[in-house]
């Protein structure tokens, strides 16, 4: 029985986005007339992510010789034929096709302890179902040689690409990436 609730719990924190976000309840306040129309939840994985304080890894520490996720997640977007695309800034833009490091928490694409192939995400997930948050706070990472997979943060070195019109909604990537200590 424990387990189920603590899997219920982590269930209802991941749907609402992690604490701090808006939590699930029932339908209608108690005392509430059946008539008032209800509000929807505001959409999930939008945004730089929230980093759970329920969390057991550590935020990301400051570093001086990275980019801040603050600028890659800094942007807006707009409809262009039935497309969400992004709007970046000036200083985005002035990233691509610049070698640059970035630090985050791996998300695995592929199976194994090394990984060549992966999303590097501004915060850790909290569950396996859910995006830590949109797809501004995740960059795709393709690796020269593999980088052991782990939970904790990661820096990466690499090419950095400003995706305009990518085929999976994905915003940024490095390629020709290595780890760094």
């Amino acid at each position: 029985m424990t387990l189920l609730r603590s899997t219920a719990s982590l269930l209802v924190l991941c749907l609402s986005g992690g604490a701090g976000a808006q939590t699930l309840s029932s339908p209608l306040p108690p005392g509430a007339a059946a008539s008032q129309p209800q509000t929807a939840l505001p959409a999930q994985g939008q945004g730089a992510g929230v980093h759970s304080p329920l969390s057991p890894f550590a935020p990301l520490p400051r570093r001086s010789d990275v980019v801040a996720w603050s600028t890659l997640t800094d942007i807006t977007t707009k409809v262009e034929k039935k497309r969400i695309v992004p709007v970046y800034p000036e200083a985005v833009n002035a990233l691509n096709q610049k070698t640059l490091r970035l630090q985050g928490f791996m998300m695995p694409l592929e199976p194994g302890e090394n990984q060549r192939h992966f999303l590097l995400a501004s915060v850790p997930l909290t569950c396996s179902f859910c995006t830590p948050g949109g797809p501004e706070s995740m960059v795709e990472v393709r690796t020269r040689k593999p980088v052991k997979y782990q939970l904790e943060a990661v820096v990466v070195e690499g090419k950095f690409h400003v995706l305009q019109n990518d085929q999976y909604g994905l915003y940024y990537r490095i390629t020709e990436a290595v780890g760094v200590e």
